[in-house]
């Protein structure tokens, strides 16, 4: 996996990060997180979006953090386990990839 996959797929971490924070947060601390994880969340899918197709980048930006925020809404505030929702994310995932798969790269060797 180059550099600029390895910004999109910290970009979706951090995407799920200010999510939860958007539903969650409660002091002007946990605020200051959520902006922090927003600004750096899109400041890496901009950059990456420069040396990658754009609308791969977003597909996939958007799909992980989908994936993540469904997966740390289970594991951490005990949202109901169901397994249509499960397949249904794991469908879009499964989208995410193959759209990675199928993407050139198409990029500069300046990072």
């Amino acid at each position: 996996m180059n550099m600029q996959w390895i910004k999109v797929v910290t970009a979706s971490i951090f995407e799920v990060g200010w999510v939860i924070g958007l539903t969650h947060a409660d002091s002007w601390y946990e605020w200051i997180f959520t902006l922090i994880a927003i600004y750096v969340s899109f400041y890496l899918m901009i950059d990456a979006g420069k040396y990658l197709p754009v609308g791969t980048v977003y597909a996939v930006f958007v799909g992980l953090g989908a994936f993540g925020t469904v997966l740390s809404e289970i594991i951490l505030f005990g949202e109901p386990f169901r397994p249509l929702k499960i397949i249904l994310i794991a469908l879009i995932l499964a989208g995410v990839i193959g759209l990675k798969m199928v993407t050139d790269d198409n990029e500069s060797e300046v990072q």
